[in-house]
């Protein structure tokens, strides 16, 4: 009994012995996944690699990609180049995204990298589409015949002779956009001011991006009951479509204002001095051919598609544009202009009005005539004379046009110009030889010839 006893008791300690055995074991393996979580957590690896929510990122960027790629293929075989062109762009936009395809197939690989490759989509969205053409120029040989548009604003008050049909000098034409109400404010309070002998007016079409100009229609048509100087044609208003803006202006000049004697038209980023012009007409005949500016000579068609006068070939085909002067500011008598709007009707619509106006002149056989003093190309920086600030207002003071200033700038010369303490005279030159711009600081886009020389 004893003996039974004894091995009853050995037993017993033999199971204890195993159970204290295996909870020490299952501590242990509990204190090692503990030691394994802290490990993976102060790792940065605290989303599981099995979570579903990394899936949801993947399929939608793979339904952007396809999307991105469906319009890629749609806007490409729209564009007005060469026959290789779409092809070209096609290739570089699979090559800007060679994920696209087998993101399927990698899902089972995406467990220490699953923030990596979830941002990799949202990078792919935003890569910018490719660079499309400035100008479909196939749809504007399409519609180019389509030149007539209906007049929206108009002011058959403007040329209102008054007493006499004598009594209008000048017509101020100034050509802007919807959005630039500051630039037409500055000319009407600067340059651009009306007296009994001249008036201005400003040249607009309509917006091309309405909607980033709110009820714009509503704004010019207050703006016109308020100053009566707004001339609004029913075509949009983009760079190429400045031809159809000098049509219609010349045309309204035939048919409202047909007894003025001369005309100023330029754009609202010049200051012009009225009292030069004025006295460079001085003399002249308006019932004779007259057409100063900026004469730019033997220029050639730019070819390169960067360029904001691009015109390829199948457009413009001759390898020398006619004389034409620049677009910032030109002076014209009535009688040219009349000449003009006739001979406008004749030539075929070209995109930059610019040279249409040299053609429209060569067929009339007008020679526009070059002055010094029209710089639609802008002032070069002063460091070509040290001596002679940009800003100088006694420079300015010798100019008719100049192009490329912002609406402070036209503000502050004319308020220089016009101090009445204002002393240009008995300045000491401090060369010995007169001052000649460089002509390496010129824009030569046109390659423009001569340069400006101030008077002694």
């Amino acid at each position: 009994m004893a003996m039974m006893m004894m091995m009853i008791r050995r037993r017993s300690l033999g199971h204890m012995k195993g159970d204290v055995m295996c909870t020490m074991l299952l501590l242990v393996l509990f204190c090692l996944l503990f030691y394994v979580r802290q490990v993976i957590l102060s790792s940065g690896w605290d989303t599981p690699a099995w979570k579903l929510e990394i899936l949801r990122p993947t399929k939608s960027s793979r339904t952007l990609l396809g999307t991105n790629k469906a319009r890629v293929g749609q806007e490409s075989p729209r564009s007005p180049v060469s026959p290789t062109e779409p092809q070209r762009r096609h290739s570089e936009s699979k090559s800007k995204h060679p994920q696209a395809k087998p993101k399927s197939e990698s899902k089972p690989k995406r467990k220490s990298k699953s923030r990596q490759k979830t941002t990799k989509p949202t990078k792919t969205t935003r890569v910018p589409p490719p660079t499309m053409p400035p100008f479909d120029f196939e749809s504007y040989l399409r519609e180019k015949d389509k030149r007539n548009f209906k007049l929206l604003i108009d002011q058959p008050e403007k040329c209102d002779p008054g007493a006499s049909l004598t009594d209008l000098y000048m017509l101020i034409a100034v050509k802007s956009v919807a959005a630039d109400f500051d630039k037409r404010q500055v000319v009407r309070r600067t340059w651009g001011r009306e007296d009994g002998s001249i008036r201005t007016v400003f040249l607009l079409g309509v917006p091309r991006n309405r909607t980033a100009l709110p009820l714009w229609d509503q704004l010019l048509t207050y703006e016109s009951q308020i100053f009566k100087d707004i001339l609004l044609w029913d075509f949009e208003d983009t760079f190429f479509n400045l031809t159809l803006k000098e049509t219609h202006f010349l045309e309204w000049v035939n048919r409202t204002c047909s007894h003025v004697r001369f005309i100023f038209k330029g754009d609202a980023d010049v200051y012009v001095n009225i009292e030069n012009i004025l006295e460079l007409l001085q003399g002249q005949k308006s019932n004779r051919d007259l057409f100063i500016g900026d004469i730019i000579v033997n220029a050639k068609p730019i070819r390169r598609r960067t360029s904001k006068y691009f015109v390829p070939e199948f457009v413009y085909g001759a390898a020398l544009y006619p004389s034409y002067a620049g677009g910032g500011g030109f002076v014209m008598s009535g009688y040219t202009a009349r000449r003009l709007s006739s001979a406008c009707q004749q030539v075929e619509l070209f995109p930059i009005d610019d040279v249409f106006l040299g053609m429209c002149l060569q067929l009339i056989g007008i020679k526009p005539s070059r002055h010094q003093g029209f710089r639609t190309f802008g002032i070069p920086r002063p460091s070509a004379a040290p001596h002679l600030q940009t800003f100088d207002p006694c420079f300015y003071r010798e100019l008719m046009v100049v192009h490329s200033l912002s609406v402070p700038q036209i503000w502050l010369m004319w308020n220089l110009l016009h101090d009445p303490k204002l002393n240009c005279h008995n300045r000491t030159r401090p060369t010995s030889g007169p001052f000649r711009w460089r002509i390496g600081e010129r824009e030569t886009d046109y390659g423009v010839g001569r340069v400006f020389v101030p008077r002694d």
